[in-house]
């Protein structure tokens, strides 16, 4: 561990056993140490696991409670050291010499070498990054654990700076202290339901303290790649190439707790949000333009524009006037802050759409630039008009989903002249929202509307009928984004496409847009459709069709990629799953979910911010160019039947285990399944319907239970039987050496695994009273285990991730520690607790404790 991260872990874990000890006593601390020191022993082999749980058992469950929240909040604390050591290394690599890898900088000097000036000028202009913000259940801290955790991390930023002196150290020392007592006073599980409005609020703390801040540095980083030394003094060179979409309360499907209403108070939000910031942002530059029209004269365009102003509104300009006399470019830029105000609160004066206040800016702009002063005009002005031209009025584009099911059945009804459901009425005034929606801020605040488990042309159709029958004033703006989330739906993408061309309504919106069609890929239903392989597979083979398609019709095609933070539902390193893409399927452009758990890892602080979205952005430079679609192109073509024996396999043995009879009963009683259910970690219910099957589990349970197992099977199971299918070693190794997508699939495999434990999923197993699957189970574990192993060339699991292997290896026995407590609780609840209060205190018990497993492990769903 480096030295610096291994300090700020010693220093949490020495204050929390102080708070440990200053709450319970010696006892309570003791308690805890034994705990610790019976899981490190049993890990390295230095003591059996009967001990570890035989004292978990030993305890009252308030006590094991007690002990379940110090390891809870020992892993809240781990992960904001490694956070803040993440953070102290990124910054160390910005101030060095060289640049960091994978970077914007790096890729652009890459092209420039391979294909020149002009390859980097087209793929630059057209380039578009566009994460999308879900309200997906996989963020189990309560926001108040999360902002006591960010205030912890501020003391110990105090703490890390050089420039503090004695007393400030010692200050912040006392403050860590106390953040960290409260910390461990805080209730760790939700006492109530989330609203939909509640998680609105929680991804605003994401914009608020980090993408508005760090968008106009992403862009100038690019802007200095591209201009050098005369980025600030020149025009941008940089186009504003992120653009932010929600769901969060916009998704509808299986969700009856998002309404049209919600809709509508979402963008609301939003918009008051974004619009606050652009004028704090406003007024701070305004303040700092004081250029006096001596030294800096306006240009005649924006005098004529300060005297419209002052007709327009007399008093303000005359206020601003006095403040800044014979400084117009000062005045003008805190006449934009007004207007934003104005705006914001719904007062006269008010800008109406956005263009209108990037335009007033791009004058200042000029102005500034004809009189001389180049860095005024292209500097903190710049930033300004960047941040307005990425987040409009609007923060994020808003995009309402629900299931092709729900469309079909509302269109029969209203069609019917009959009495309208709850639900279809529900449909029509959705649909009447998102009008009203672009009618306040504009087509794009909400004109996407995705159809889950699309399988024909007519759920698209279904949709623009619906859209038609809604509105007396005719149809909102809608581009309907089929997603196809199963195997043979992937597989018949394109013939849906095909068909849907023929419809007047996409005919119409395509010559409207300039032919430009966005199609979802959903990541995690499609692997617990059919396991992780094939999935990874059907995923590539959809990408490629899809791309080779819209060629042949001139379509420019975005794929949005529906991926979970999670391994078993497409998660992983992003940069990393571009590269890996089908060729000309990237093309400049690329959209994917960002959920839960994910959002505040990869956007909770500016610096982890920058890098993730810079590392992302460099990659989707990278994969549009000849150069990586050629070598893909060729890896595919070389290890095409090798990947296709492992896949066939790997499919055969995940859907004998799934399709085996009541494996949906075994699941649900060696996991805490059905517990999960009641954490209140988002608005969504677990089940788009009331059945018990798999068919209608949403897949974010489904691997939030299986990491809880720590079998992690979403994420693994059948690749051993499909590598042993093959069996030639050094033909899995040349397609693991040469083909990015085979390599990326086994690399997040091995990661899986890494966080898995056989022991503690054998025990979990026993609990189905089905020894035959537990035993296929920790078969096809020790078989994708092994296999692995031999591929990679490894003796044991992130061998040559050294950094990497050695984290998860010192946070696997405090995970083990968190799961025996679970499985203590798990094991009695099963089976059966007469007393409803100690009911109650066991299954409170199990939750803090897959609370705590979640943080140790760093993921949910």
């Amino acid at each position: 561990m480096p030295e610096l991260l291994r300090r700020d872990v010693r220093l949490l874990g020495e204050l929390l056993g102080q708070v440990l000890r200053e709450y319970g006593g010696d006892e309570l601390l003791a308690d805890v140490e034994e705990l610790r020191h019976a899981v490190i022993a049993a890990r390295t082999g230095a003591g059996p696991s009967s001990e570890v749980v035989a004292l978990v058992r030993k305890w009252s469950v308030a006590r094991a409670e007690e002990v379940a929240r110090a390891f809870t909040v020992y892993f809240h604390l781990a992960n904001l050291a490694e956070e803040h050591h993440r953070v102290r290394v990124l910054r160390s690599r910005d101030s060095g010499a060289g640049r960091a890898g994978e970077s914007l900088a790096t890729s652009v000097a890459e092209v420039r070498r391979l294909h020149g000036d002009e390859r980097v000028t087209s793929l630059v202009a057209g380039l578009l990054l566009h994460p999308v913000l879900t309200a997906h259940p996989t963020e189990a801290r309560r926001r108040a654990v999360v902002t006591a955790i960010s205030r912890a991390g501020a003391q110990l930023d105090r703490i890390d700076d050089p420039r503090a002196g004695v007393g400030e150290q010692t200050d912040a020392r006392r403050r860590l202290l106390e953040e960290i007592d409260i910390l461990w006073r805080t209730a760790h599980l939700r006492a109530t339901a989330v609203d939909p409005l509640d998680e609105v609020r929680t991804t605003m703390a994401v914009f608020d303290e980090t993408l508005f801040l760090v968008v106009p540095t992403l862009y100038r980083g690019l802007d200095h790649v591209l201009l050098g030394p005369e980025s600030g003094n020149a025009p941008a060179a940089a186009p504003a190439f992120l653009r932010l979409g929600s769901w969060v309360g916009g998704d509808r499907d299986g969700n009856p707790t998002v309404t049209a209403q919600i809709t509508r108070a979402a963008l609301e939000i939003q918009s008051s949000h974004v619009l606050l910031a652009l004028e704090r942002a406003a007024t701070r530059i305004g303040r700092t333009l004081t250029a006096e029209a001596a030294t800096t004269p306006p240009s005649v365009e924006l005098s004529e524009a300060i005297e419209i102003a002052r007709h327009d509104h007399p008093q303000l300009l005359g206020e601003l006037s006095l403040r800044a006399p014979d400084e117009p470019h000062r005045v003008f830029v805190l006449y934009t802050a007004a207007r934003l105000r104005a705006r914001r609160l719904g007062e006269n004066g008010g800008y109406r759409r956005p263009d209108e206040l990037i335009a007033q800016l791009s004058l200042v702009q000029e102005s500034l630039a004809r009189a001389g002063a180049h860095r005024l005009a292209y500097g903190e002005l710049q930033h300004l008009i960047w941040q307005a031209q990425t987040f409009g009025f609007h923060l994020a584009e808003l995009e309402v989903r629900q299931h092709s099911v729900v469309h079909a059945t509302a269109l029969a009804e209203a069609t019917s002249g009959g009495d309208l459901s709850p639900m279809t009425a529900e449909v029509l005034e959705t649909i009447r929202a998102i009008a009203w929606l672009q009618g306040e801020y504009g087509v794009d605040a909400c004109r996407r509307y995705v159809i889950s488990f699309t399988r024909s042309a007519r759920d698209i159709a279904t949709v623009y009928e619906l859209a038609s029958l809604a509105t007396a004033g005719g149809p909102p703006v809608l581009d309907v984004v089929p997603l196809f989330e199963t195997q043979d739906d992937l597989g018949h993408a394109v013939d849906i496409l095909e068909e849907a061309l023929e419809l007047p309504a996409v005919q119409a919106r395509l010559a409207a847009n300039g032919r430009r069609l966005e199609v979802m890929l959903g990541y995690s239903d499609s692997a617990k459709d059919v396991g992780p392989v094939s999935a990874t597979l059907a995923l590539y083979d959809a990408q490629g069709a899809l791309a080779a398609w819209a060629k042949r019709h001139d379509i420019t095609l975005t794929l949005f990629h529906g991926r979970g933070g999670a391994l078993g539902r497409g998660g992983g390193p992003a940069n990393r799953a571009v590269l890996s893409q089908a060729p000309g399927s990237v093309d400049g452009r690329f959209k994917v979910t960002e959920q839960g758990e994910v959002i505040f890892a990869r956007y909770g602080h500016p610096v982890i911010a920058h890098r993730h979205l810079d590392q992302v952005a460099a990659a989707v430079v990278l994969a549009s160019t000849p150069a990586v679609e050629e070598r893909i192109a060729l890896a595919a073509a070389t290890h095409r039947s090798t990947f296709e024996q492992v896949s066939d396999a790997a499919r055969t043995t995940y859907k004998s285990l799934v399709e085996a009879e009541r494996f949906a009963e075994f699941f649900a009683a060696v996991s805490p399944l059905a517990e999960i259910g009641t954490l209140r970690i988002g608005s969504r219910p677990s089940r788009r319907t009331a059945g018990s099957g798999l068919s209608d589990l949403r897949a974010i349970p489904w691997v939030f239970a299986w990491s809880q197992t720590r079998a992690t099977l979403p994420g693994w199971y059948g690749l051993g039987s499909g590598l042993e299918a093959v069996g030639d070693i050094e033909l899995l190794r040349a397609a693991y050496a040469e083909w990015p997508l085979f390599t990326t699939m086994l690399d997040n495999v091995e990661m899986s695994l890494a966080k898995a434990d056989r022991d503690i999923a054998e025990r979990h197993l026993v609990l189905g009273g089905r020894p035959e699957l537990a035993a296929t189970i920790l078969a096809e574990f020790d078989r994708t285990t092994s296999w692995l192993l031999r591929v990679l060339g490894q003796e044991k699991l992130l061998e040559k991730h050294s950094v990497l292997g050695r984290a998860v290896e010192l946070r696997n026995p405090y995970v083990d520690a968190l799961s025996h407590l679970q499985l203590r609780a798990l094991e009695a609840l099963r089976a059966g607790i007469d007393d409803a209060d100690d009911r109650e205190r066991t299954q409170r018990l199990l939750l803090l404790a897959v609370n705590g497993v979640a943080a140790g492990l760093q993921n949910t769903g």
